[in-house]
């Protein structure tokens, strides 16, 4: 009966200030929608970048030989340090915790033919694991270079989408054969097409793929460009990377705490980097949408100031006939509350109908695909609460606080 005679109270009261509720009411839709919308696009952009940043593989480490920055039994500073082939075989097994490795050979200016078309692009050579460990994955038909083709030397090529367009456009590729550097190298897989927004070589979509073992037979490379590994566990990257360091410096004479003598790109780092700074970026998007949200609060507390103006008299009646601080207290932070879960709903589906709407403005590229996570409704609920609370609580005390005597010459 309680609740129903607040409901009833709140709804004449309403009534009465139309206008204002409206506008109040606007002001906690507007700014919860705001909340909402913006921690969902900025869980998209973080979503997207981690996608494309994923095109070029998910916790490896792209190493290249470098050159000695300091003397070392015996050897001089400014040593050049080269990767061979059988250097993945022996980090392989000389690291446990390193999942994967393999070489990369890659020759830039590859010249590439089929029939009339023709294009100069980068062919590397590299073992089937790199494919796992560098996301690369084949089109419905296709595969990927395996253990078969790198063991028999077998001349079978691996192409990117954009490469597979400019060589066969919109014709069929697996099972043709191309022309590289004058030899005839069957197609065996094309990439699916995947975002990426960096490499350290080139695109994946424009590269040519062959086994290691027919890339140094064709061109009789002794050095690898470079290597890429996967640690068994991200948490132990560090720790591989210092491994790294101390075989090949046992093998190649050079001081394990020279870190110029090997050279390593270690994309979890940016990794750990792009998640600080996203989560920095969606706590300043939340601050302003708090803002927004703050100041519907105080377009709450406004009208909830002129309801105790108005209700003075009642107020004072009810506090003579018996009732409580207590009673009279939380019939206007209910009534504060109301506004406040009213306009919160009609903001959180708003914020529901953009997202859904989102994809036909064409942004995913940019913004990525705006999500509402459980943490995002968690967070408004959770701020317009607060907001809610503190809009009713000052107007309310000041309502309890009311001397009935006084309140009833008013």
């Amino acid at each position: 009966m309680q609740v129903v005679m607040y409901i009833s109270q709140f709804l004449r009261d309403m009534r009465s200030q139309k206008l204002r509720t409206l506008l109040t009411l606007f002001g906690i839709i507007w700014g919860t929608a705001a909340v909402v919308l913006l921690m969902a696009i900025g869980k998209g952009i973080h979503a997207e970048n981690q996608r494309q940043m994923h095109g070029l593989g998910e916790g490896i480490v792209i190493l290249w030989g470098g050159r000695t920055s300091q003397p070392f039994e015996g050897f001089g500073k400014g040593r050049r340090i080269p990767l061979r082939e059988e250097d993945a075989h022996l980090l392989k097994r000389e690291i446990r915790e390193m999942w994967g490795v393999s070489p990369e050979y890659s020759r830039w200016s590859t010249h590439m033919k089929y029939k009339d078309n023709a294009v100069t692009q980068n062919m590397v050579g590299i073992y089937p694991i790199f494919g796992e460990m560098r996301n690369i994955i084949p089109e419905m038909g296709g595969r990927f270079i395996n253990r078969i083709d790198l063991e028999q030397k077998k001349r079978v090529v691996f192409i990117g989408d954009q490469l597979k367009k400019d060589l066969f456009g919109e014709e069929e590729a697996i099972g043709k054969y191309i022309i590289i550097d004058n030899v005839p190298f069957l197609v065996v897989g094309v990439l699916k097409e995947k975002e990426q927004d960096s490499s350290y070589s080139g695109r994946d979509e424009n590269k040519a793929f062959v086994p290691a073992s027919t890339f140094a037979a064709m061109y009789g490379y002794r050095y690898v460009n470079d290597m890429i590994f996967k640690p068994t566990d991200p948490r132990q990257t560090e720790l591989v990377k210092e491994k790294v360091y101390q075989v090949l410096g046992k093998k190649y004479k050079f001081d394990p705490a020279d870190k110029e003598a090997l050279s390593m790109w270690d994309t979890t780092e940016m990794a750990k980097f792009l998640t600080y700074f996203f989560l920095a970026f969606r706590i300043f998007l939340v601050a302003i949408g708090t803002a927004t949200l703050i100041v519907g609060g105080i377009g709450v507390s406004n009208i909830m100031h002129v309801v105790v103006e108005e209700r003075t008299k009642e107020v004072g009646i009810k506090m003579s006939l018996g009732a409580k601080k207590a009673h009279v207290l939380l019939q206007f932070i209910f009534e504060t509350f109301v506004i406040t879960f009213v306009g919160g709903t009609v903001g959180f589906l708003f914020s529901v109908g953009v997202i859904k709407l989102f994809p036909v403005f064409g942004l995913e590229e940019y913004l990525g695909t705006p999500q509402i996570t459980y943490t995002t409704a968690l967070i408004a609920v959770g701020i317009l609460g607060l907001v809610g609370l503190i809009s009713g609580y000052f107007p309310a005390r000041r309502a309890a606080n009311l001397n009935p005597v006084q309140a009833l010459k008013l």
